[in-house]
C-alpha cells in the first residue's frame, strides 16, 4: 500500500498505528491521499470521516496534553455527530453507525479491533475533561460553548463514580431547568438535558421540551438548526452556538429528516426529542414526506408502533399521531 501511494513504509505504517498522527501532514499532502485512496476504490464515506476523526484526535489529544498558552478544541467550534461518534469509539469503543456495518478486514497479524484509548488514558482524559468543564464554568458567557461541549462529552463515562459527579454538575444548574424559551443559555440547557437521557434521567428533558421548546417560534427554529448542523444538512463549520438562533435557511430539509428517522430507531433516551423535532419538521413542512415516499412510509410504520409504547409521554404520543396523520394524509 504505501508503495501504491508513493510513501514511506514507516510513513504509512505510523499514520495506521496512530504513530504518526495524520493531523500533522501537510494539507496538500493529505488532499493527495484522499485523491489517491478514491481512485483506488476506498468508499467515498469512509474518507469524508477523515476530517471528523482528525478533529477527535485533537480533542483527545488537546484534553490529555492541555497546552496553557492555546484555547481548547472544543471553544472554538460546535463539534459534529461524526465527530462526537469518533471521539465515543476511542473511548468505549463504540463504532460509528457510518462504519458499523463494513464487514472486518481480514490483516495480518494482531489488529486492534478499535483505535481505544487505554485504560489510564480513558481514565486521564475524563478526569481532565472534568476540570475544563469546571473552570469554563468560572469564566462566564465566554465559556459558555467550552463548558457546554465538555460537560456533554463526560456524560460518555460510564463509571458509577462519574455518573454521579456528571449528574451533580448537570443538576445544578438551576438556571438551566428555570429558562423557558428562547435565551442565551438555551443550547446549554438542550444539552444538558440530553447528557441526562443518556445517563437514565429522562424527566429534565422532557422537561426542556415543555419549557425549552413547545410554543416557542424562536427555540423551535434554534432547535431544528442545531439538528441540521449535528446531522450534516449545515455543512458550514460553526465557531460558536449563534447559528442556532441566526443559522442559515438553505440547509436541505430531507437531508433532516433522513436523520431525524434514523436516529429515532438508534437513540431510545431520546425519543421524545425525535419525536418533537419531527413533529415540527413535518407540520411546518407538509411536503417533505413527498421527496421520499419509502422514508415516509417506514416513519409512518414506526411512529405507529411507537404510539404503542407505554414509556412515551403524552406530549410525544399526541405528536406522533400529527406525524402519523401526515404521513398517512400524504400517501393518499
Amino acid at each position: 500500500m504505501a508503495e501504491v501511494m508513493g510513501v514511506d513504509l514507516a510513513t504509512w505504517q505510523g499514520w495506521e498505528t496512530g504513530r504518526r498522527p495524520l493531523v500533522n501532514v501537510k494539507a496538500g499532502a493529505l488532499l493527495d491521499i484522499r485523491r489517491r485512496l478514491l481512485a483506488l476504490g476506498a468508499d467515498p464515506r469512509v474518507l469524508q470521516l477523515l476530517d471528523p476523526a482528525m478533529d477527535a484526535d485533537r480533542i483527545i489529544a488537546a484534553t490529555l496534553h492541555p497546552d496553557v498558552n492555546a484555547r481548547h478544541p472544543l471553544a472554538r467550534w460546535v463539534h459534529t455527530r461524526d465527530t462526537a461518534h469518533m471521539i465515543t469509539w476511542a473511548l468505549n469503543g463504540t463504532v460509528p453507525p457510518t462504519l458499523a456495518r463494513r464487514a472486518p478486514v481480514e490483516r495480518r497479524g494482531p489488529v486492534a479491533k478499535a483505535p481505544l484509548l487505554s485504560t489510564p488514558d480513558r481514565a486521564l482524559f475524563f478526569d481532565r475533561l472534568r476540570e475544563t468543564a469546571e473552570s469554563a464554568s468560572r469564566t462566564g458567557d465566554d465559556g459558555l460553548l467550552l463548558h457546554r461541549q465538555t460537560l456533554y462529552l463526560c456524560s460518555y463515562d460510564r463509571t458509577s463514580e462519574a455518573k454521579a459527579w456528571t449528574a451533580h454538575a448537570l443538576h445544578s444548574r438551576h438556571d438551566l431547568s428555570a429558562a423557558h424559551g428562547w435565551s442565551p443559555l438555551w443550547a446549554t440547557s438542550r444539552s444538558t438535558a440530553t447528557a441526562l437521557a443518556r445517563l437514565g434521567d429522562r424527566q429534565p428533558l422532557l422537561d426542556f421540551i415543555e419549557k425549552g421548546l413547545a410554543g416557542d417560534d424562536k427555540a423551535e427554529t434554534a432547535n431544528l438548526n442545531y439538528w441540521a448542523y449535528w446531522l450534516g444538512s449545515i455543512r458550514e463549520p460553526q465557531s460558536d452556538d449563534a447559528f442556532m438562533r441566526h443559522g442559515p435557511t438553505d440547509w436541505d430539509p430531507v437531508r433532516l429528516l433522513r436523520g431525524l428517522t434514523s436516529g429515532l430507531h438508534r437513540a431510545p433516551a431520546y425519543t421524545d426529542l425525535y419525536v418533537h423535532s419531527l413533529w415540527a419538521l413535518l407540520t411546518t413542512n407538509r411536503w417533505l414526506s413527498l421527496a421520499d415516499p419509502t422514508l415516509a412510509a417506514e416513519l409512518a410504520t414506526h411512529s405507529g408502533q411507537l404510539m404503542d409504547q407505554r414509556e412515551i409521554s403524552p406530549r410525544a404520543r399526541r405528536e406522533l399521531s400529527t406525524v402519523h396523520y401526515v404521513l398517512r394524509k400524504n400517501r393518499t
